[in-house]
């Protein structure tokens, strides 16, 4: 049990600590009193551990979305919160691929996770919607990557 939740802490160091920033380009979306986090990369940078750990199939042509949804505090803290995430991303010859996001629960934090398949040089663009449980606000949050598998 320790072994496992040391692993499953190890997904957000590896997500925004230990890789180049280059790789894991983390971005955020401000709307109401809420912080979305959004990135995208490619599977085969997580370590084996922490992809068997999140059912996450570790290759080359595989990408995952990780979303994060916080909320502020008055004293300007944030702090994680659940959230119905739902979206799709879509190639630059109309081809789309719907993301089926899973949350997980690391400690305090909540993520959620999709993944898709991708081809050498492929452009996605992302669409993606969170709204935070018990909210009608929602962000709208939309982003373009290129990935490389070689």
């Amino acid at each position: 049990m320790i072994r496992r939740k040391i692993l499953l802490s190890g997904i957000f160091l590896t997500l925004f600590g230990c890789l180049p920033f280059s790789v894991f380009a983390e971005h955020s979306l401000k709307f109401g009193d809420y912080i979305v986090h959004f990135n995208a990369f490619r599977s085969d940078s997580l370590t084996p551990d922490i992809a068997k750990a999140y059912q996450l199939t570790r290759r080359n042509n595989r990408m995952v979305v990780n979303i994060t949804v916080q909320k502020q505090t008055p004293e300007g803290k944030t702090q994680p919160v659940k959230a119905n995430v739902t979206g799709f991303a879509s190639n630059l010859t109309g081809q789309v691929k719907n993301l089926e996001f899973r949350e997980i629960h690391d400690g305090d934090a909540i993520y959620y996770l999709a993944q898709s398949q991708i081809s050498n040089r492929e452009t996605l663009k992302f669409d993606i919607k969170a709204v935070p449980e018990g909210e009608t606000i929602s962000a709208n949050v939309k982003f373009k990557q290129q990935f490389f598998t070689d």
